[in-house]
């Protein structure tokens, strides 16, 4: 089974607070809600990061309870709170619904999910550099 290690994704802007997040073959509008000034046309980007949290969380739920045998359809639904100085995500609280967990088998039903790749990475946090690319340079280079 071959694993994607590496990826890219690109942001698109379509005026005003409105992006496009382009990923393989894949396009998620995103937004600000009409509060804050957006057109609330798509998710913000933090619903994005507590959306992203729970849906790798559900895949990771789902693989377990099929390679347990256990009954499929798991929902996790994710609350989370924002903080202030720094803006930032302070908490999120995952609840995960599980058809017919038998009571031997939580822990290491919540020990599968702990497991995820986007649960780790916010534990972990991963390394992050910025790179400007100023449009003077890419045209003054001949890559305009």
């Amino acid at each position: 089974m071959g694993q994607n290690h590496n990826g890219t994704v690109k942001i698109v802007w379509h005026g005003g607070d409105r992006f496009d997040i382009h990923m393989r073959q894949h396009i998620v509008r995103v937004d600000q809600i009409r509060d804050f000034g957006g057109g609330d046309t798509g998710p913000d980007p933090v619903e994005l990061l507590a959306g992203s949290l729970a849906a790798c969380a559900a895949q990771r739920a789902e693989r377990y309870l099929h390679r347990c045998e256990l009954p499929a359809g798991v929902t996790v639904t994710a609350h989370y709170e924002l903080a202030l100085r720094p803006a930032r995500v302070n908490r999120i609280e995952l609840v995960v619904e599980a058809p017919g967990v038998p009571t031997g088998l939580r822990d290491s039903f919540i020990s599968a999910i702990e497991h995820s790749a986007v649960y780790n990475s916010l534990r972990m946090p991963p390394e992050i550099a910025f790179r400007l690319h100023v449009a003077e340079d890419l045209s003054a280079s001949g890559q305009a």
